[in-house]
C-alpha cells in the first residue's frame, strides 16, 4: 500500500505526463504551420516586395507595399476606438459593480464570441451603405468594434486583481475616484492591461471578413482613408484562392510578414510587462 504523500507524488508524475502530450500535440500543428510559411514565404521577400505594390492577380512581379500600408493604417484606426473605449468600459465594469455593470459584461461577453463576418455585415450597413463608398475608416470601426469587448473584459479581469488596499488607501488620502483609477489602480494593473490590448490588437489584424465588407481591397496606394484599400490578410485571401503560381507566392510571403508582425507585437509586449512587473517590485 502506498502512502499518502507516495500517491500524491505518483498522481503529480501522471497529470504531468498527460499534460506533456497534450503540449506536444498542439505544438505539432503550429510548428507545422510556422515552417510552411515560413519555407514558402521567406523565398519571395526581397527588397521590390516591400516598395512595390500588388500587381493584378496572375502578372509577375510587384509587392505588399499598399497592403502593408493599408494593414498598419486599418489597425491604428481601430485602436483609436477599441483602446479607449474597450479600457474605460472595463474600469467601468471594475468600479462599478451592480445589476447594469452585470448586463453590460454579459453582453462583451457575448459580443466576443460573434461571427467577425456579423460585424462586417453590421458595419456595412452602418457606414458603406450610408456614404456610399468602401474606405479605410468603415475596416477601422469594423476592427474596433471586434475589439472593444476584448479589452473591456480584459481590462475589468486586470483591475480585479488589484488589492482593494490600494483602493482604499487613495480614497482615504482625498484622491477623487477617477484620479484614484487612473494614476494608481491602472498603473498597477497595466501590465494586464497592456497584454489585453496586445492580444486585441493581434486577433484584429488577422480578420479577413469585415474587411470585405467594409474595406474591399485594391490595387493602388491610397491618398487618404476614405478611400478603399487592401489589407495583408484581403491581399492573402484574393491571391492565396487564384491558380496563378505567382499569386501564391506573394500570398505566402504576406502571411509569413503577418505572421511575424503578431508574433513580434506579442513578444514585445510580454518582454515589457515583464520588465514594469521586474521594476516594480
Amino acid at each position: 500500500m502506498l502512502d499518502y504523500n507516495s500517491k500524491r507524488k505518483y498522481s503529480n508524475l501522471l497529470y504531468f505526463f498527460f499534460a506533456s502530450i497534450c503540449f506536444l500535440v498542439a505544438l505539432v500543428p503550429l510548428l507545422s504551420i510556422l515552417y510552411y510559411t515560413i519555407v514558402n514565404g521567406a523565398s519571395v521577400l526581397s527588397v521590390d516586395f516591400f516598395t512595390k505594390v500588388t500587381p493584378p492577380i496572375g502578372v509577375s512581379g510587384g509587392g505588399i507595399l499598399n497592403a502593408l500600408i493599408g494593414s498598419l493604417l486599418v489597425v491604428a484606426i481601430a485602436c483609436l476606438i477599441g483602446i479607449p473605449l474597450g479600457v474605460l468600459g472595463g474600469a467601468y465594469l471594475s468600479e462599478y459593480p451592480g445589476k447594469f455593470s452585470y448586463y453590460v459584461r454579459l453582453l462583451a461577453e457575448i459580443l466576443t464570441d460573434v461571427p467577425s463576418i456579423v460585424t462586417g455585415i453590421f458595419v456595412y450597413e452602418l457606414i458603406v451603405a450610408a456614404t456610399n463608398h468602401f474606405s479605410a475608416w468603415s475596416g477601422g470601426v469594423a476592427l474596433g468594434f471586434m475589439m472593444i469587448p476584448i479589452v473591456a473584459i480584459s481590462t475589468d479581469e486586470s483591475l480585479k486583481l488589484v488589492s482593494s488596499t490600494l483602493r482604499e488607501g487613495g480614497l482615504a488620502l482625498g484622491i477623487s475616484r477617477a484620479k484614484t483609477l487612473i494614476y494608481i489602480l491602472l498603473s498597477t494593473a497595466r501590465a494586464g492591461v497592456v497584454t489585453g490590448i496586445a492580444l486585441a490588437v493581434a486577433r484584429v489584424m488577422g480578420e479577413t471578413a469585415p474587411l470585405l465588407f467594409t474595406a474591399l481591397g485594391g490595387q493602388f496606394l491610397i491618398h487618404s482613408a476614405n478611400e478603399p484599400t487592401t489589407t495583408l490578410t484581403i491581399l492573402i485571401y484574393n491571391f492565396g484562392t487564384s491558380p496563378y503560381a505567382n499569386a501564391h507566392a506573394i500570398a505566402w510571403g504576406a502571411a509569413l510578414i503577418l505572421l511575424c508582425m503578431v508574433l513580434g507585437l506579442n513578444i514585445i509586449v510580454r518582454v515589457a510587462s515583464r520588465l514594469k512587473v521586474k521594476g516594480q517590485t
